[in-house]
């Protein structure tokens, strides 16, 4: 995520280092490369040159305390200054109606339909809300079938009529039905084109004006960089959406739609897509994302992502296991799934302080666990839970029966002894005190 931008702004930042104090010429040479990072991320250039002259006024105002270097203040400085350029404070969606009704917009590869699903899980799960998707794309071929894949996968219901081709009345009639099923989020799921055209602002203005929502939301793919901020303007001049959606944050995004987007429309961005699943979608909050532009990690939604998926009931049993020496490939099995529900794994190690510049060039697979899943369901059950067992013959059977080597299968062992010996010293009091550490972060 803005690997090349944070890259650049560190190259920057990198000048005042070893500089005993903060001078009109460093300052100057520093901000030159901090605004020639933002142009080559494609921030507005209006934008970069704003922000660049405000770091500098501030910069210069400020005496360097003794603990704190120039280089340190100035990227304090430029990170206080992203995050009030990105929005300052996180933005929580209006969910007052009832039901509550979300109109989704944008263009045709946005990833809207995709999120839409995304949103509905995550009111379910965040919320407890009963939600309800329309599908009101009645153009793109298959679009009804893929909010319906959607909806089934997440296990909430999709009203559509195939029968009908006007968008502004399937619309009325999905918040009709909602209201007869006792759902109280609605999220409507419109057309996309191509490109920003006539007809499209027509229709999905009309149905802004028949459902009224109490949120309308403008979904962006975040790698298309200034052209999204652009189509977000010309969206925003007809509908006045209430915020903004960057999906594809897990690719190769440049970060000048992230950077730009609420400048130039003043709307804020609520939620980022991070990945392909439907658990990849987190609340947009402006200093984590400055932390994390500026290689600084994002532990904070790392410990709130491993406390999402933390099961205490299984963890009690888990622990009760590890006092018996019970610990078997079944419980590291499970364990490894829950690691997997919290997200692509790159995003996750990139969360982690220091470790953006360690995994630039990396290729982390997502399924970066399959070799030692494959390895697991390999063994017996009784294999599993006795790993002691595990003689050569029985390796080799199950190196054969996995398609990985000898090798392999003794690394895992390894591993897995390994870390059976770390969880066993932290009984007593270790993973409690590890836990509440954790929540001290937040």
């Amino acid at each position: 995520m803005f690997d090349n931008l944070s890259e650049k702004l560190d190259k920057a930042l990198h000048v005042l280092k070893g500089h005993g104090q903060i001078t009109e010429i460093n300052v100057a040479e520093t901000l030159k490369e901090v605004r020639r990072a933002l142009l080559d991320a494609d921030v507005n250039f209006k934008i970069a040159k704003e922000f660049t002259n405000t770091v500098k006024e501030k910069a210069l105002g400020q005496n360097v305390l003794t603990n704190l270097q120039p280089g340190q203040l100035m990227v304090k400085i430029v990170k206080d200054e992203l995050t009030t350029l990105m929005g300052g404070d996180a933005e929580e969606l209006n969910l007052t109606g009832d039901p509550s009704v979300i109109l989704m917009s944008g263009l045709q590869g946005s990833g809207k339909t995709t999120f839409s699903g995304k949103l509905a899980n995550f009111l379910k799960n965040k919320k407890t809300k009963k939600a309800l998707l329309v599908a009101c794309d009645v153009y793109r071929p298959a679009a009804i079938d893929q909010l319906h894949v959607v909806g089934e996968q997440i296990g909430v219901e999709v009203y559509s009529d195939r029968d009908n081709n006007d968008p502004v009345a399937i619309a009325k009639a999905g918040v009709a039905h909602a209201k007869t099923i006792g759902a109280n989020v609605v999220i409507v799921d419109t057309a996309g084109r191509l490109a920003v055209d006539e007809q499209m602002m027509t229709e999905i203005s009309n149905i802004h004006k028949a459902i009224a929502p109490q949120e309308t939301l403008f979904v962006v793919d975040s790698m298309t960089g200034q052209d999204a901020v652009n189509t977000a303007k010309a969206f925003n001049d007809v509908l006045n959406f209430d915020g903004v959606i960057l999906t594809k944050l897990d690719g190769d995004t440049r970060g000048g739609a992230a950077i730009s987007i609420k400048s130039v429309v003043d709307k804020p961005i609520k939620f980022i897509g991070t990945g392909e699943k439907m658990e990849a979608i987190d609340v947009f909050y402006p200093s984590r994302m400055a932390d994390r532009i500026l290689g600084m990690g994002d532990v904070v939604s790392l410990v709130e992502r491993a406390q999402e998926q933390f099961d205490e009931e299984q963890a009690r049993k888990i622990q009760k296991k590890i006092a018996k020496n019970k610990f078997g490939f079944d419980d590291f099995l499970s364990q490894i799934q829950q690691i997997k529900k919290m997200g692509n794994m790159k995003d996750l190690m990139g969360m982690i302080p220091g470790m953006g510049k360690a995994l630039k060039g990396l290729d982390i697979d997502d399924d970066a666990f399959k070799h030692i899943e494959a390895i697991i369901h390999s063994m017996t059950p009784d294999e599993r839970s006795n790993p002691s067992k595990l003689n050569s013959s029985r390796k080799k059977r199950i190196a054969k029966g996995s398609g990985r080597t000898i090798q392999d299968v003794n690394q895992l062992l390894k591993q897995f002894e390994q870390m059976s010996k770390m969880m066993k010293m932290m009984q007593g009091g270790g993973g409690k005190r590890m836990m509440q550490m954790m929540q001290n972060m937040r």
